[in-house]
């Protein structure tokens, strides 16, 4: 099953999406917003998995063109958004760049921030930045969304509570980073809004590629227009989504909707590219002692998006320019 959020509203208007994302239909009767579906996924799951059924076979009347740049997050906002680091070798890469030491425990414990979820960005909105000096990133990762989740969940048990599957652009201030870590407190003004794909789906969607509860395909990301990187988010990833979810229930309960990503998708590989920039600056600086690789400037484009085998994309593309910040007027402006 697809589905999707439109605008307007603060938390969208929910749609059922067709498999080839073409067409959509309204699940209002069933569950007007995406959050109250989690709310209540043991009783409309089925009636919207019939929706979505009749809509595949074109055996709705009330249907009409799905247009991505109509839709808001899948979630616009979120009670908790949690953001693992799954791919080590991409953490070990950075720290190998600036010749620190990654603690064993790193490969035994994931890293998780809290990020912010009263808002996210569109699939499709700009990325305002206030000042280029702060050194604009992309992350492209993959995200899932759990229902109601017990605290002490154990790793066996977590599988069944993921939900959802989307992509994710957690957008990074890398020069921003550093001051804030050292002050061991993590991130908050370098982790500005994220943005998600305009469609999430239910794992039976992905088929076989969905399998030890990880995404078993290519990630693609392309930085105005030309390939950056499309490594296989289901190789290299050290701590899959039952373990993340293992983890972030240790201590507290997780409410339905809480949306938990895996990190910047990574591969050993060289081959297969990056998923943000920093990494393949991080490169440069092993290779030649130096990056050559800008961050984001005002212009330039990221578009981040999954294909089946057959070529058909999966959850659609988020696609952001970066662009100057501009200062809502007020009505004493």
């Amino acid at each position: 099953m697809k589905l999707a959020s439109l605008k307007p509203g603060r938390d969208g208007k929910l749609v059922v999406v067709s498999k080839d994302l073409k067409w959509a239909t309204s699940a209002h009767h069933i569950a007007p917003t995406l959050q109250y579906a989690l709310d209540n996924w043991d009783n409309v799951e089925p009636i919207l998995q019939d929706l979505y059924h009749a809509l595949n076979k074109k055996a709705l009347e009330h249907r009409f063109v799905f247009q991505p740049q109509h839709c808001t997050s899948p979630l616009p906002r979120a009670y908790q958004w949690a953001d693992g680091s799954a791919y080590v070798n991409h953490v070990e890469l950075i720290r190998k760049a600036r010749d620190a030491e990654m603690p064993k425990s790193f490969w035994q414990d994931p890293l998780m921030y809290q990020g912010m979820s009263d808002k996210f960005l569109d699939p499709e909105q700009p990325i305002e930045i206030e000042d280029l000096d702060w050194g604009v990133d992309f992350e492209a990762e993959i995200a899932i969304i759990t229902d109601d989740v017990p605290m002490a969940t154990k790793v066996d048990d977590a599988a069944q509570h993921i939900k959802l599957i989307m992509l994710v652009n957690d957008v990074s201030l890398r020069n921003l980073i550093p001051d804030e870590l050292a002050k061991g407190f993590g991130f908050f003004q370098s982790k500005p809004a994220s943005a998600f794909s305009p469609v999430a789906i239910t794992p039976d969607e992905l088929g076989d590629i969905w399998r030890e509860n990880k995404v078993h395909n290519r990630l693609n990301v392309h930085l105005n227009q030309q390939l950056f990187g499309n490594p296989n988010a289901g190789v290299d990833m050290t701590f899959d989504f039952a373990q993340l979810i293992h983890h972030a229930a240790k201590s507290r309960e997780l409410s339905a909707g809480t949306i938990i990503g895996s990190g910047t998708v990574s591969n050993q590989d060289r081959q297969s590219g990056s998923c943000c920039i920093a990494e393949k600056r991080m490169l440069e600086i092993i290779e030649s002692g130096k990056p050559t690789t800008p961050f984001m400037q005002y212009g330039d484009t990221v578009k981040i998006e999954m294909f089946d085998d057959h070529d058909h994309s999966i959850f659609g593309a988020i696609e952001q320019t970066v662009v100057p910040f501009q200062k809502q007027k007020t009505l004493t402006d």
